[in-house]
């Protein structure tokens, strides 16, 4: 087994032995890069190329940037982030006028570390112009098979799980997920304009037997039902896209034209994995405004610490277009369709670990 690092008990990836073990996934890797890079050039895509270095990271509550700082001639200091994803750059070409684009974006996350997460790692990101979100479903459909074709195999696996990665995935919404695999009445516990009912959602755990605190709010128990309830059950027999999230859990989701208790948003899985997560693109800058500083103050809540808005984006996000996007974990993909057990196994030069 290919083995990386060296504070954890594990050869240094750059010996010469290790890396023999490593280098099938990472030509592997290259190879579907290759084929995906080049299926977005056959679909009229332009790839672009976002700065890292932005003046916010990111306003999700639960993820955690790298800060720096900027200092002019003059010595004047300001913090600058190291991108959580190049979405907020990617949504101003859309302004400036790009309709369909791509980009192999190094992104970085701290307090991010294990099998399957990295403090940095690539995203795949891609949008397109006037398209329905339901049309990145196949978009993704598409981008495992051929990185199935690119890896040469006809099955991805991750931890005894398998599956057909050319097979139609399974659509299922967040509704029908809660009622199949735990037995709760999600939409019950929200209303028609989208306002959430914690206690109504807390008798669903209750009755289904999963342990919360007094304290969780309604996301919180939203989390816990999925972590312990859906996604062990997701894309075990062929991939699953999970949809319709709650609107209180759209992030940058535009919310439903059918029903506004959910939003236009989706995730992708494959053995167990979450691989992309896509949007039917928000383009109101002042709810856009009210998620962030209900973001930023549930991180302050509960970490301590928040990030600035970037005040350019929500700018320019009123000269946006309508628009759906993507991002895919593109190393993650690539363990799938190598057999690869870490996601360091599938990098060329990964982070150094810290000091024990």
């Amino acid at each position: 087994m290919p083995r990386s690092g060296s504070t954890s008990g594990r050869s240094p990836w750059w010996e010469p032995q290790v890396h023999a073990d490593r280098r099938p996934f990472l030509l592997a890797r290259n190879r579907i890069q290759a084929s995906l890079r080049g299926h977005f050039h056959g679909e009229d895509f332009i790839e672009v190329d976002p700065a890292t270095l932005q003046v916010s990271p990111g306003n999700e509550t639960h993820l955690h940037a790298f800060v720096t700082e900027a200092v002019t001639i003059d010595g004047q200091a300001s913090p600058l982030y190291l991108h959580t994803s190049p979405e907020f750059a990617c949504k101003k070409l859309l302004t400036a006028g790009e309709r369909r684009i791509f980009c192999f974006a190094h992104v970085y996350r701290n307090r991010e570390r294990g099998p399957l997460h990295h403090p940095e790692f690539t995203m795949l990101e891609w949008y397109r112009v006037d398209a329905d979100y339901r049309r990145l479903m196949d978009d993704c459909a598409d981008l495992l098979a051929l990185a199935a074709e690119a890896a040469g195999t006809r099955r991805f696996s991750y931890r005894g799980a398998s599956i057909d990665p050319f097979a139609e995935p399974e659509r299922i919404t967040l509704a029908e997920a809660f009622h199949r695999f735990a037995g709760i009445d999600l939409l019950a516990s929200i209303t028609d304009d989208g306002q959430t009912d914690r206690e109504q959602l807390a008798n669903g755990l209750a009755q289904a037997g999963i342990r919360f605190a007094d304290d969780d709010t309604w996301s919180d128990l939203f989390s816990r039902v999925l972590v312990a309830k859906i996604e062990p059950n997701l894309g075990l027999e062929r991939p699953t896209i999970l949809c319709e999230y709650p609107a209180a859990e759209a992030a940058l989701a535009r919310p439903s034209p059918n029903d506004l208790r959910v939003a236009e948003r989706f995730e992708l899985y494959a053995c167990g994995v979450e691989l992309a997560n896509a949007f039917g693109e928000l383009t109101d800058a002042t709810e856009q405004r009210r998620r962030f500083e209900h973001e930023m103050a549930e991180k302050a809540r509960i970490y301590g610490d928040s990030y600035p808005i970037d005040e350019d984006f929500l700018v320019a996000l009123k000269g946006m277009p309508q628009a759906s996007g993507a991002a895919l974990g593109f190393d993650r993909l690539v363990m799938l369709a190598t057999g690869a057990s870490r996601i360091d196994q599938v990098m060329w030069a990964p982070v150094a670990e810290p000091p024990q």
